[in-house]
């Protein structure tokens, strides 16, 4: 472990990280406030402290006593990610290899005694790849690890021996014992001289891997690459014979990759202390220092290479003293590095959260919102999005009224007489739309659906220009829905977020009044999260 902060200034912040740490390695990042009292071994009065910061950074979400971890943390990871330059420079090159291999293929990179992936193109077959980009594997037990032990210091294989299964939910348990420090330092020592590294079947039977290391222009080795496969297409043997050369190549061009990263910080226009507006109103529950630490943690993605004290402070609006303290404390629990005058994340943030909530479909980031929507209407809310000639929902949370719509995930609908689908093909780019039009059947599904393209097309109009979609009784007699579209990180239109109305029940203009705002505040932040999401990877639609 880190060794622990000293300064009183300081303390909620290693104290906050011990929280998010917590809830991290939970199965689906959430815990009891108790049980996170007894995991970090604080008291519970500095738990619902964090609790109350956390949920007012959006970090997480309180419900009944219990935190989960909500995609916005992901922005720290993010910036490990696009500080490191890391994915941007290797992920196309590393996608390139996976094409011509028809294997997975990985970019790893040492966090300590560990290695963990920051860039994954896995090969969807029934027996692939799970690991997540943020996973950390046990050195011992992968193709990367023997290449990067090469270069450990004395305390660093120290660290190796101490650690124990836990600190790797990943990894599956192992099979057999550890290697001895001496067998693993000749391996790595082997590793190094031949240039390569295999794992066979040391994850996981079945699984073989090769890697390759990735040097930083120089003799540094900076990352590893991996093309992994399995014992029913290759013995490891084989893959050496197979990916070895493609490996080689692509890492030499990836060493160039890195050469053209830039490592000059870039200036940042000052944004103010926003934390200064939480304290005032939440006064002693609310600790500053950690909010603090947080967005200085959030804000080092800023330039590859790091970012100087200078550009930290006018990146977060903070003292130049107040950020100093939080990249030392930072940079003594294991998550900064200081290099010269400049400070640069480490692998280590991607810890907090990072491989959990990244793999978050649209469905799993929609449902809380639903759920908040629906306490605030009384009216069930749905997610979908466009398949072709129809909608499928992909989230829905019902009201508890006797008459409520019966609608469950995976329902298909005819696209153009429904709220979503108007949305949705609203938001096609207009040669899309117009290929969607084009020889389309619009059935009568009741006696007011849209039949004539025509008037659809003068429909999706209106619905690009105004931002949502009012459809009155066109999929079924009786019901009335509202729909508003929900954008990824580029913009884009990929989801629709609406609410069902009985229309003997709410009129259309009471839905417009009354309904809408709540709608759109609740399609925002469905877009907040997809945007954190689908940042550094495309989105999963299910």
């Amino acid at each position: 472990m880190p060794p622990r902060a000293t300064d009183a200034s300081v303390g909620p912040l290693e104290r906050g990280l011990a929280v998010l740490h917590a809830l991290a390695h939970t199965s689906d990042g959430r815990m009891r406030a108790s049980d996170l009292a007894k995991a970090t071994g604080l008291a519970r009065s500095p738990v619902d402290r964090i609790a109350t910061t956390l949920e007012r950074l959006g970090l997480v979400r309180v419900t009944d006593r219990e935190l989960a971890l909500t995609p916005q943390l992901l922005a720290i990871g993010t910036a490990y990610l696009r500080g490191s330059g890391l994915p941007a420079a290797l992920g196309p090159l590393a996608a390139t290899l996976a094409d011509d291999l028809d294997e997975s293929v990985s970019v790893a990179v040492p966090d300590g005694d560990a290695v963990r992936f920051v860039v994954q193109h896995t090969r969807r077959r029934a027996l692939s790849v799970a690991f997540r980009i943020g996973d950390a594997l046990p050195a011992d037990r992968c193709a990367p690890g023997p290449l990067f032990a090469a270069d450990w210091t004395d305390d660093e294989f120290a660290a190796w021996l101490r650690r124990t299964p836990d600190d790797f939910p990943a990894v599956p348990p192992s099979r057999t014992p550890r290697p001895a420090e001496s067998d693993f330092r000749a391996r790595a020592a082997e590793a190094a001289a031949r240039g390569w590294s295999a794992d066979d079947q040391l994850i996981e039977p079945g699984l073989v891997a090769l890697a390759v290391p990735v040097r930083d222009g120089g003799s540094r080795v900076v990352a590893a690459l991996s093309a992994v496969s399995h014992t029913s297409r290759h013995t490891v043997d084989q893959l050496r014979e197979f990916a070895l050369d493609p490996l080689r190549a692509t890492a030499a061009r990836m060493t160039e990759a890195l050469a053209a990263i830039s490592a000059t910080p870039t200036a940042a226009a000052p944004t103010g202390d926003r934390t200064a507006d939480a304290k005032r109103e939440l006064g002693p529950e609310y600790l500053q220092s950690l909010a603090r630490g947080l967005s200085v943690m959030a804000s080092l993605g800023g330039s590859p290479g790091g970012m100087t004290l200078s550009a930290v402070a006018q990146a977060t609006g903070l003292p130049r003293a107040t950020a100093r303290r939080s990249l030392l404390t930072l940079e003594q629990l294991g998550y900064v590095a200081a290099d010269g005058r400049l400070f640069r994340p480490l692998p280590r943030v991607l810890d907090l959260g990072y491989p959990l909530l990244s793999r978050l479909s649209l469905g799993e980031i929609a449902q809380p919102h639903l759920a908040d929507l629906v306490d605030r209407v009384h009216e069930s809310a749905s997610v979908a999005v466009l398949d072709g000639p129809d909608i499928r929902y992909v989230a829905r949370a019902a009201t508890g009224r006797i008459m409520s719509v019966n609608i469950s995930i995976g329902t298909r609908f005819p696209a153009h007489a429904t709220s979503m689908g108007r949305v949705l093909l609203a938001g096609l780019p207009q040669p899309d739309r117009d290929a969607w039009l084009a020889g389309r059947e619009l059935r009568a599904l009741t006696p007011a659906t849209l039949t004539d393209p025509d008037r659809l097309r003068s429909a999706l109009d209106r619905a690009a220009s105004d931002g949502f979609a009012l459809v009155d009784q066109e999929l079924e007699e009786g019901l009335r829905s509202l729909a508003v579209p929900v954008r990824d990180a580029r913009g884009r239109v990929v989801a629709a977020v609406n609410v069902s109305l009985h229309a003997a029940r709410t009129g259309a203009d009471r839905a417009r009044t009354e309904i809408l705002p709540e709608l759109r505040a609740t399609a925002a932040r469905i877009t907040a999260d997809v945007a954190a999401v689908s940042a550094t990877q495309p989105l999963a639609l299910d």
